[in-house]
């Protein structure tokens, strides 16, 4: 079977350091290896528009950032299909049919929509809460990746259980309608657990831009080194052992450093295990660490903001990647909802089979 990779990122905001080691990297290094059919990069503004209905601008203007920062880390339009969630015209309709297959329980029990509604602070009235194509994201992510018959799917941790929930979907419809339509996919996690899901600048569990704890990858050399310095990290006095687990800027460290940066910044010590052993003895003040994640975040960062300024002065470049994009993934998800509508038997006028079956029922 040849790979098909699905993957992509609501447009709410420029992408963050979090989408880079949980998700970004990953797809140029399958963009890279030339292993599949079809990579395709869903950008899902229909899905962002879930919980900013209110302010459809910051979903159209974070479109083109989104592309930006997808370009910048080293994502090629001539091996990656960037299409528009909303202007693929079969996911709608996909979306509900698959809506038929699950009930709104088992979407309620998803771990990662449950987390999801209390990160955004949904209230339980009509006026402030859930809204339903929110909780519908499950399906409509179903939706997205049978559309393209995707089997490979890159994301962080968090995201499994939106991928189990599309297996689920899969092997519903397949069993009811008795047919092999759609495919089954796996998820592509990260290979540093640590990577699966960075914390934010602020020691919490996950790197948000609802939270404002993001370090973003179009963020400027000052506003980087800012952000580092205000990292929290465990009170002690400069003698005491100090605390590596559970210390964000040691996991920090942990996703990106590498010997070739102690070597070039901090050549006191050879490698990470070096330097975590000597904090934990103490005499190692967080000054100094921080500086040294600033220079190697500093080094990761500056050839993708760089990029990505030369790509923001040919915005119309950018339209047009979409706009192709988007039409070929309309003939990809078109062939395959006409598929499912006639697995479903609701294709009535694809031929004669309908209006011959119908006058033979009424003409006896």
């Amino acid at each position: 079977m040849e790979n098909i990779i699905l993957t992509g990122d609501r447009p709410t905001g420029r992408l963050h350091l979090g989408h880079y080691v949980g998700s970004l990297k990953r797809r140029v290094e399958l963009q890279n290896k030339n292993d599949y059919k079809e990579l395709i990069i869903l950008i899902a503004d229909a899905q962002a528009l879930t919980d900013n209905s209110g302010n459809p601008q910051k979903v159209r203007d974070n479109v083109i950032e989104v592309m930006l920062d997808y370009l910048a880390v080293g994502l090629d339009p001539k091996k990656v299909t960037f299409c528009i969630q909303s202007q693929i015209r079969a996911l709608p309709e996909l979306t509900a049919y698959y809506m038929n297959l699950v009930t709104l329980p088992r979407v309620l029990r998803n771990p990662t929509v449950k987390s999801e509604i209390k990160l955004r602070g949904f209230n339980n009235n009509e006026e402030s809460g859930v809204p339903v194509g929110f909780v519908n994201y499950p399906i409509s992510q179903a939706a997205d990746i049978t559309a393209f018959k995707a089997n490979l799917i890159p994301v962080g941790d968090d995201q499994e259980p939106m991928i189990e929930q599309t297996r689920e979907v899969v092997r519903s419809f397949n069993r009811i309608y008795n047919t092999d339509v759609l495919v089954e996919c796996k998820s592509v996690l990260p290979e540093n657990e640590i990577c699966s899901r960075l914390p934010g600048t602020d020691g919490g569990a996950k790197m948000s831009k609802s939270i404002g704890n993001c370090i973003y990858l179009a963020d400027d050399e000052a506003t980087i080194k800012k952000k580092v310095n205000s990292m929290a990290s465990f009170p002690r006095a400069l003698e005491e052992p100090g605390i590596v687990e559970g210390n964000v800027i040691f996991t920090y460290l942990r996703a990106f450093a590498n010997d070739s940066h102690f070597e070039k910044y901090y050549p006191e010590f050879k490698n990470l295990d070096e330097l975590e052993s000597a904090y934990k003895k103490g005499g190692l003040g967080d000054g100094r660490i921080k500086k040294f994640l600033n220079d190697v975040l500093q080094e990761e960062l500056k050839p993708i903001r760089e990029k990505r300024i030369e790509f923001s002065k040919n915005i119309p470049y950018i339209l047009e990647v979409l706009k192709e994009g988007s039409e070929k993934a309309n003939m990809l998800a078109d062939k395959t909802l006409e598929e499912v509508k006639s697995a479903m038997g609701i294709n009535y006028f694809v031929n004669d089979e309908y209006i011959n079956e119908q006058i033979e029922k009424h003409s006896n």
